[in-house]
């Protein structure tokens, strides 16, 4: 008995990164329609599982709007040389400078010293 041949996978239009976005977004829509169902049946108020349902599609919708655009920005040439930005390093890493030594001035009662005591 011989089944039907498996067919190679067609090549796919989309990037990987594309196509989880993708995925991405099929699963927050899918879960849009889900929980509502499930609110109502576990006897929530179809006012209390629209309102879920209307807030889901929000954040999705927000949240696709985010995915796109960070996939645009990503798929954007990178520049090969950064202009040094203006400030008082000039491109150099910051490093800070302390005034006093490890330790100093830090807070507390101080044990012995020079100060006189009486």
């Amino acid at each position: 008995m011989s089944g039907p041949s498996p067919r190679p996978e067609a090549p796919r239009a989309t990037s990987p990164g594309q196509d989880s976005a993708t995925d991405v977004i099929r699963w927050a829509a899918f879960s849009c329609v889900l929980v509502p169902v499930v609110l109502l049946w576990f006897g929530t108020s179809l006012a209390g599982a629209t309102g879920t349902a209307l807030g889901l599609a929000a954040v999705t919708a927000a949240c696709r709007i985010l995915l796109r655009q960070s996939e645009r920005c990503a798929a954007r040439p990178v520049p090969e040389e950064r202009a040094p930005r203006g400030g008082p390093h000039h491109g150099r890493p910051h490093v800070r400078h302390h005034r006093a030594g490890v330790g100093a001035h830090r807070g507390g009662r101080h044990s012995g010293g020079n100060t006189p005591v009486g």
